[in-house]
């Protein structure tokens, strides 16, 4: 008999010590000794494929990510925003979620990072503050991990180990997706999310017991994967609706399923929505509430958001605002704000400068000082508000406060010139009315400088007219023409500032015709007498939702403008690989990093994507025809692939095409995933499915061996241009110029 050892109480329980220790134990523990069968053996099953080919990714990710000690491409961009998250201090990125920008910032405060360093140009080389291997970490590691999840995947769609193996080999190999993963940007995680999310979901689909924890454990695990997917990447979104596609597809047939009772069918699908809809959505809410818990102090992206939401920073505004009156009050001094941004954040403003008699279209103007709206703060930006019956231009004790639906005039504080609009074309927008300061030349032009006060978000009718938390509609007495930022640069005469408008045909909420008060005053000796309420706890007044909403419009809204880059391209370019993208180059050697794929990979996944679509159509008429060519386990597997790969290639790159935005070669990575992939099935099904004869098998996979020896070859031979190292002569630089379109840098010498 094998007698091993255990650890009890502290004691060692073995042959000798047995009698002596089984007195000094009570009755119910000798009942759970007496239950122990010895010896005592832990069974575990390895599969080393699985962990060879994670081995193997962690090598290839991993090995050497400190190289370049220079900023990389994207870097530059990613890098500002993991210094202001060093900092604490406010950003928007309109190109996404935070999530992302928050891992690779964890990264970075796991290296110590201090967030001192000065991403102004890529190729600069990193200080000895910067932690570069920390902060290229975590993508290498989502680039690492994409292999072993590319295996897994083909195993749960039911495809063989060999086939799961030249997927993960084929995925392994891919210069472009080895690149992208050693350096701090996001492609690497957004893979990694998307397909652990899929793999998650198939696990649950496939589980057979239906009340089993680790069956809903993986629904979970898909759920929270799609959000982190979509909080990397708004392209995530795509896969994640499809993946929402299939699962209400197989929510439907266990529907149908008569099986089940009613009661059982209600907990799956309510099961289902809580983890794959409600918990992403909250996820997503909980990326943006650690977003803006971290960053609360003001920033140099602060100008893109409301004044409210500004005030609720520390610093910047809140340190001008905080103690001033809350309530505006007849002959209040106010700078008003535009509530749009577009094309840029705004205040009302006036000059001494009018507008020309005619302008160079021909048309004539009024001649009276110019209104329009400042990007910048300035004391032109300065208002007081005034009570038309009367011409003192101070606050009164007590103040007597504007509310909801009072008249009022608008003195320019610098040129006492009144806020005044007629019926004459305005400049660029001839449609709408000119607004301009009022000067009275002795003609026959009435000043009319009566505006309306309607406050836009009031909750009762007479709501006090409040400083910053306020958004009103200043509406023409005469004409009832809406004070209203048109967006349009003015000429040379208007400095290149906004115009302004009075527009008569406005109607509903815009908010171009939206204006809040920002900085208030009563005068500063009158505010020393008034005790008012003030704007001390701003920021309680604005709650998380509040921010979220405004912050998630700014970034669908405020969108960066298409512009040409030396390296932008187009999605019919990714296809076939007829670009490149030079990520690094050393200032004095050939050492170069670019973003280029593995061209037999591309070259085959483009094939396989074309004999799955013949093969699929092929099949459908077949069965259409009631030919049976596949069994239907068969085609239900070919569907299901189609769906998941296929459909995976499909949303990860079709939007492109009706995407204004600059693109670029890296875009095309997630769908590349999934086309190779798709590719690992096409060549399971033609070996297994198609050819009938054992010889046409045993030639196939001689094809098959070949091609992936060529990978392998590809593979090896970019590998310079993927790692940066060794340095190529410039005779093997112009040896890898495989197609005109690339763009290698040879340097001679």
């Amino acid at each position: 008999m094998i007698w091993t050892t255990v650890d009890y109480h502290g004691q060692c329980i073995n042959k000798k010590s047995t009698l002596y220790l089984w007195g000094k134990i009570s009755a119910t523990e000798k009942m759970m000794l007496g239950s122990i069968k010895l010896p005592i053996a832990v069974k575990a099953e390895i599969n080393l494929v699985l962990l060879a080919v994670t081995v193997l990714g962690l090598l290839t990710r991993l090995c050497g990510i400190n190289f370049p000690k220079a900023v990389v491409f994207d870097e530059v961009y990613y890098g500002q925003f993991v210094s202001l998250y060093m900092k604490q201090v406010f950003f928007i990125d309109e190109s996404g979620p935070p999530f992302g920008h928050m891992l690779l910032a964890l990264g970075a405060y796991l290296g110590g990072f201090d967030g001192n360093f000065v991403w102004n140009r890529i190729g600069a080389e990193y200080s000895c503050n910067v932690p570069v291997w920390s902060l290229r970490v975590i993508p290498a590691l989502a680039g690492a991990f994409c292999v072993p999840l590319g295996y897994l995947l083909m195993v749960e769609l039911g495809y063989s180990h060999f086939t799961a193996l030249g997927a993960s080999l084929l995925l392994l190999m891919e210069n472009s997706l080895i690149a992208q993963s050693r350096f701090m940007l996001l492609e690497s995680l957004l893979i990694f999310f998307l397909l652990l999310a899929i793999l998650s979901y198939l696990k649950f689909y496939n589980a057979q017991s239906l009340s089993s924890p680790r069956k809903w454990a993986w629904l979970m695990l898909s759920g929270t994967c799609c959000a982190c997917a979509v909080g990397v990447k708004y392209m995530g979104l795509f896969t994640y609706i499809l993946l929402l596609g299939l699962a209400v597809f197989h929510t439907w047939q266990l529907i149908g399923d008569r099986t089940l009772s009613s009661v059982m069918v209600l907990v799956q699908v309510s099961a289902r929505f809580l983890a794959l809809f409600v918990l992403p959505v909250m996820l997503y809410l909980g990326f943006f509430y650690a977003h803006l818990s971290l960053l609360y102090r003001s920033g140099p992206h602060d100008q893109m958001m409301s004044s409210a939401f500004q005030a609720s920073l520390k610093g910047g505004l809140a340190r001008i605002t905080q103690g001033q009156p809350l309530e505006v009050a007849f002959g209040s001094q106010v700078t008003l704000r535009s509530k749009s941004s577009k094309p840029v954040p705004c205040w009302l403003h006036s000059h001494k400068a009018n507008y020309p008699i005619r302008y160079e279209n021909g048309r004539g103007s009024s001649h009276q000082q110019q209104i329009t709206c400042y990007p910048f703060k300035d004391v032109n930006n300065w208002w007081i508000v005034k009570d038309p019956g009367r011409q003192d231009l101070v606050v009164s004790n007590p103040p007597r406060v504007v509310r909801h639906g009072d008249t009022v005039q608008l003195l320019h504080g610098m040129t006492s010139r009144f806020l005044n609009t007629h019926d004459v074309a305005a400049p660029m927008s001839p449609h709408s009315q000119e607004v301009s300061g009022y000067i009275d030349f002795n003609v026959s032009m009435p000043a009319q400088n009566l505006w309306k006060v309607e406050i836009v978000n009031r909750e009762t009718q007479r709501e006090v007219w409040k400083t910053i938390l306020s958004e009103v509609q200043l509406v023409h007495v005469n004409t009832s023409a809406v004070l209203k930022l048109s967006g349009t640069s003015l000429p040379e005469w208007g400095f290149r500032q906004l115009e302004v408008v009075g527009d008569k045909t406005y109607k509903g909420y815009q908010q171009s015709g939206a204006w809040n008060v920002e900085e208030h005053r009563y005068g500063r000796m009158r505010e020393l007498e008034l005790h008012s309420p003030t704007h001390i706890h701003i920021s309680r007044n604005l709650t998380f939702m509040a921010k979220f909403l405004e912050l998630q419009w700014k970034m669908l809204s405020v969108m960066s403008e298409v512009s040409e880059h030396k390296y932008s391209s187009f999605p019919l370019e990714w296809v076939v690989m007829d670009t490149n993208i030079a990520y690094w180059l050393h200032p004095s050697t050939n050492a170069q990093i670019h973003l280029i794929g593995n061209f037999v990979t591309w070259t085959l996944g483009t094939l396989g994507l074309a004999v799955f679509a013949a093969l699929f159509i092929w099949h459908l008429l077949r069965r259409q025809r009631k030919i049976d060519d596949i069994p239907e386990v068969t085609w239900r597997q070919l569907t299901q692939v189609g769906v998941v790969c296929g459909g995976g290639w499909a949303v990860n790159y079709l939007p492109f095409f009706i995407m204004e935005k600059t693109l670029f070669l890296y875009h095309y990575l997630p769908a590349l995933c999934f086309k190779i992939l798709l590719l690992s099935a096409v060549l399971e099904h033609l070996h297994t499915d198609i050819l009938r004869y054992p010889s046409h098998r045993h030639a196939f996979g001689g094809v098959l061996m070949a091609g992936l020896f060529s990978v392998y070859l590809s593979y090896k031979a970019f590998s310079p241009l993927t790692y940066g190292q060794p340095e190529l002569t410039s005779e093997d630089l112009t040896s890898l110029h495989w197609k005109d379109t690339w763009d290698i840098l040879v340097r001679k010498r």
